[in-house]
């Protein structure tokens, strides 16, 4: 009688083992919070002058990041013109267009603010898409807030503000792998060959239960 007990609370053990692990995958996401600072990447390259920290050199990038995309936006306009500018007026043109079509700098692509996928799956923080200068592309998340969850996921899509599996089944995504923390500032390489500029969504995404956490419409 006594070894028929032992083997029962044997074998009730093996079982409670996986179900308390499986249990502690799903709900440990719950309650911990993983943060992840990364530093832009061209800023951890650069020479810091004295007097500047790295942060302000990162700020200072970025902001660069924008002059240039601002210039690449105005480019169209520029080349549609059906007569050239007057003398003094090519040579204002002159140097901003070379550097865009040359940046020395990343160029912000787009842009967009994670949001709330509904009252328990909440989201916030910033996610652009650079345009580096050897042409690869790169996303990165600032300021950046997620609920945390099991496997989430950090997708690309052309569907805009997706907001069900279905609708990112349907349109297509690009997965840029596991993120790296529910919380901080993040880089993420996209792969060659992305279309970028039909893009239109960035989403954070639970695989195993299939839901949408939270959603950057980029603009």
């Amino acid at each position: 009688m006594g070894s028929r007990k032992g083997l029962l609370l044997g074998i009730g053990i093996l079982v409670l083992i996986p179900v308390i692990g499986i249990g502690w995958w799903l709900l440990s996401p719950l309650l911990l919070n993983k943060t992840v600072e990364e530093e832009f990447p061209l800023a951890s390259n650069a020479t810091i002058p004295q007097g500047m920290t790295r942060a302000e050199v990162e700020k200072k990038m970025m902001e660069m990041a924008s002059v240039n995309s601002e210039v690449m936006d105005k480019m169209p306009d520029l080349m549609a013109m059906d007569k050239m500018p007057a003398a003094g007026d090519a040579m204002m043109y002159k140097i901003p267009v070379k550097d865009a079509a040359m940046p020395a700098s990343p160029v912000q692509v787009k842009a967009g603010a994670f949001r709330d996928a509904d009252s328990f799956h909440k989201g916030s923080g910033q996610a652009t898409i650079y345009r580096a200068p050897d042409g690869s592309s790169l996303l990165r998340l600032e300021n950046f807030r997620v609920t945390n969850g099991p496997d989430l996921h950090l997708l690309l899509t052309p569907a805009a503000d997706p907001k069900s599996r279905d609708e990112l089944t349907s349109a297509g995504y690009v997965d840029l792998g596991k993120l790296k923390g529910n919380m901080g500032s993040q880089n993420y390489p996209i792969p060659a060959g992305v279309d970028v500029a039909g893009l239109r969504s960035v989403v954070i995404y639970c695989l195993p239960f299939q839901v949408v956490f939270s959603v950057a419409v980029l603009k």
